[in-house]
């Protein structure tokens, strides 16, 4: 692996470059290329590979900025547009675009950052080439972990965390795993509980029965990150930390017994590491994604920061509080998972994925989501993962379930109204 400016260029091949995470990843590039032209000991970045949703038009104009000549394109409907802006450029085209691009393309690094189980091939792709991940898609491993940690220890691919507090524990954890270590690890018997910590989106203080009707306006005003759409939604339910929490599990080897999270309104502490000793290790600092992103690109450097500085003597307070188990049942859910193992986390997952949107498209309440993913994990058999092919199964099976059950529900709903608008005509 390149690792200084003495050994050339790094390649980097970025999956889901136009949303929340890429493009700030190609902004802490940018920024790592002029540290490296202005005589830094730090690799040059070369961005090789892009692959996007459905964002021809910013796919394009990042391909142009950076130099990039070879995409990929989930959605066909826009293939066109790519070629009509830059004729010149190789596109993979279809479902199955990232994962060819992560083929064909050859790379030192991939930076897996598109959104929910729609990642996963490409990323496991990847891991199987021994490539070093820069893992934002937390739903890789929450869907199967039972595969792609095995499959890291085979290639020798590191998973490189960029979700911030998967960021931050690495960092809390690395004296006691050692230098220049990094996942996926086994958990060190000196530290006897990992806390994730949590903003309470944006219910943290309002009332359960406002929480469960809350809109999709209310759900994405999250109070200290700018995120994904998605991303956003999941922070307000927590299912985000629960998601996290399952992650945790599999980066660091982490048992459910060791684990939990805790709300800290201020997102300024991210993890927290409880020695055996009764040491509290933590990490901290501002709110900003480009920390974490540069930590994993520019592993094992440490290097001037691209993200905002925290100012200690502007801080006031740090608050800490137990999370409300009724109030936020995802996080239940988690440890569930991590016990029950095999495809739950996949199950899980998917439920999720398809109940938020539906809550995006108003077709059910917000307090239908983690009831809705419950019901899926509680109803749905745990497999035995053994391949991809398993995995997707179990996603498949999961969507059908929760699909099924909102538009039952929906129907009961209507034959309710018509009944009672039967009932109240009769009795005029």
């Amino acid at each position: 692996m390149t690792t200084s400016s003495q050994r050339g260029d790094r390649r980097v091949l970025i999956l889901g470059s136009t949303g929340s995470i890429g493009t700030q990843t190609l902004e802490v590039i940018e920024h790592l290329n002029r540290l490296h032209d202005n005589g830094a000991d730090i690799p040059r970045y070369r961005v090789v590979g892009l692959a996007s949703g459905s964002n021809a038009k910013l796919l394009v104009e990042q391909a142009v900025r950076f130099g990039v000549r070879d995409v990929a394109l989930a959605d066909p409907r826009h293939a066109e547009d790519v070629s009509a802006l830059m004729p010149d450029i190789r596109t993979r085209v279809g479902d199955d675009a990232a994962e060819v691009l992560v083929d064909e393309v050859e790379c030192d690094l991939v930076v897996a950052a598109v959104v929910g189980v729609a990642g996963l091939p490409a990323t496991l792709k990847a891991v199987r080439l021994g490539r070093d991940i820069a893992l934002a898609n937390k739903e890789t491993l929450v869907a199967a972990g039972a595969i792609v940690k095995p499959e890291a220890a085979r290639s020798g691919s590191r998973l490189l965390p960029v979700d911030s507090e998967h960021a931050a524990l690495w960092l809390c954890l690395s004296p006691f795993l050692g230098t220049g270590t990094c996942p996926p690890t086994a958990f060190p018997e000196t530290v006897t509980k990992v806390l994730l910590t949590a903003s309470g989106g944006p219910f943290r203080t309002m009332s359960l029965s406002d929480m469960q009707n809350a809109t999709p306006e209310m759900a994405l005003r999250h109070p200290t990150w700018s995120m994904g759409t998605k991303v956003t939604i999941d922070c307000a339910s927590l299912m985000n930390k629960a998601l996290e929490l399952i992650e945790a599990h599999w980066l660091f080897g982490i048992p459910a017994s060791k684990l939990g999270a805790i709300i800290h309104p201020q997102s300024i502490v991210h993890a927290i590491a409880e020695l055996q000793d009764g040491s509290v290790v933590a990490q901290l600092a501002a709110p900003d994604m480009r920390l974490p992103i540069q930590q994993a690109i520019s592993f094992p450097q440490r290097v001037e920061a691209s993200a905002r500085r925290l100012d200690l003597a502007k801080m006031r307070s740090l608050e800490f509080e137990q999370p409300d188990n009724e109030r936020f049942p995802a996080l239940a859910l988690a440890f569930e998972a991590i016990d029950r193992g095999g495809s739950t986390g996949a199950v899980m997952n998917a439920a999720n994925e398809v109940a938020v949107a539906a809550f995006l498209e108003r077709r059910i309440r917000f307090g239908d989501i983690s009831l809705l993913v419950a019901d899926a994990m509680h109803n749905i058999p745990t497999n035995h993962l053994r391949d991809l092919a398993d995995v997707l199964d179990a996603d498949r099976e999961a969507r059908r379930y929760v699909q099924t059950r909102i538009e039952a529900e929906r129907r009961g709903v209507e034959a309710t109204r018509a009944g009672d608008s039967h009932q109240t005509t009769g009795s005029e």
